[in-house]
This record gives structure tokens, sequence and C-alpha cells, in this order.
């Protein structure tokens, strides 16, 4: 696993998940995601206990299928499909499976345009974050749609808090957690000013408004840790 270190220069471009990313991403996503191991494994257990022989699942916003491999592993009838809009992302994510000698599906395709099939189980993992905020209700509804009756969505995203003063210190946490994971501050500083405008957060209320918006009666939130959260949605 390459060390993510693209940030120790000021970013030249805006955030994207392009080859020199992707090369480095699965360091980047476990030092700058807390619990990010923890709950993939959570979602990913809850989801094997939850659905039936032969489920679909489609990670939408996929990377380098981290959470797909570890459904593979968990249970060999569920069929597994995988959705990202960056080819050197799904390089890595094809080569993985390779390796592992999986049977993963996988499609380049922007989340906003894509043909959504039916399934019993859509996640996406800090992947609404990245939709523009005009789109981002359409795709709720789209994901809505084409589940299955009794269906299961998995949404995990990094959050805003309403209150200032909580906001202000969970971003001072967050950003004490990333310096004990090796990174510097100026390298917290250069990818926070390359996330501008790529990253938008909701709120809490925001994204379960959202989730209500398009349909779901039953949410629940399975996973919090400072600015970082897990909704469940069932589709009834």
């Amino acid at each position: 696993m390459m060390k993510d270190e693209l940030f120790k220069q000021s970013p030249k471009k805006q955030f994207e998940f392009d080859k020199s990313v992707a090369s480095v991403f699965d360091d980047m996503i476990h030092r700058s995601v807390p619990f990010y191991k923890e709950n993939l494994e959570l979602c990913g257990t809850l989801l094997s206990k939850i659905l039936p022989i032969n489920a679909s699942i489609c990670d939408l916003g996929c990377s380098s299928a981290n959470f797909l491999i570890f459904l593979a592993h968990l249970r060999k009838d569920f069929k597994l499909f995988g959705v990202d809009n960056s080819a050197s992302m799904l390089e890595v994510a094809r080569s993985k499976i390779k390796a592992y000698g999986l049977k993963i599906e996988f499609f380049e395709a922007n989340l906003s345009e894509f043909s959504f099939f039916a399934c019993e189980a859509i996640v996406a993992h800090y992947t609404m974050q990245f939709i523009r905020p005009p789109k981002r209700q359409a795709l709720i509804d789209s994901i809505y749609q084409k589940l299955n009756t009794g269906g299961v969505f998995i949404m995990s995203e990094k959050i805003l808090y309403e209150d200032a003063f909580l906001s202000k210190n969970m971003i001072e946490l967050y950003a004490d957690y990333k310096e004990k994971q090796g990174y510097s501050k100026f390298e917290i500083a250069s990818k926070r000013e390359a996330l501008e405008n790529v990253l938008i957060p909701y709120s809490q209320k925001e994204n379960l408004n959202m989730l209500q918006i398009a349909g779901f009666k039953r949410i629940e939130s399975i996973f919090k840790w400072a600015n970082f959260e897990s909704f469940i949605a069932f589709k009834d």
C-alpha cells in the first residue's frame, strides 16, 4: 500500500479521484476517515445478516472495492456490483478482485446519469458528499425507486453540525485525529483547500430529510464518530 503524501505541497487543482489519488487511496481513506474499516465491517456484517439469499448489492462510488471485497468474503451468494466515475479507481478495484479471484461487476459512470437496476441493497460510503447539491435529491430518489420492496440503503457521510460552537470543536477534533495518523498541519490545510466546493457535507437533519423526501420511512443512524455518520433506510 503506497503512502499518501499528495498534499505535502500546496494543491495545484481541486481534489479529484485521478491516478495519483487512486494509487494511494487505501492509505488515504484509512488515515482520513475515522473507524473506516470498523464501520465498513459493521455495515457489511449487518447486510449479510438481514439480506435474503442471492441478494444483489450495488456500491455507489465503490472506489477501490474495499466494501465489495469484504461482502464477497462474507457471503458467496451475494451478487455484487460497483459503480464509480473514476477509471483510475476502477483499475485498482479490478486488479484487487482479480488477485482475490472474486466475481464483481463494475460500471464506470457518473451517478447522476447512471441507469439504476433493481437491487436488494444499495450502499454509498462517503459518496453523496461529492454529488453536487442540486443533483443529490434526484439521486436519492432514483435509489429509492430502484430498491426492491424490503430493500436497504446504507449511506455513510461526513456531516456538518448546526451548532457553531460544537461544529468548531468537532472540526478541531478531526484535525487532531488526522495529525495522530501522521498528517502534518500543512497537509491537512492543503487537502482542505483542494476539497473546498468539491466535498459538500450536509447536516444530520438535511440527510434525514433527503431520505424522507425520497420515500424512506424507517431510517436509523447505525454509526457516528464526531462529524462522520452512517444511516440505514428501509424501503417498506
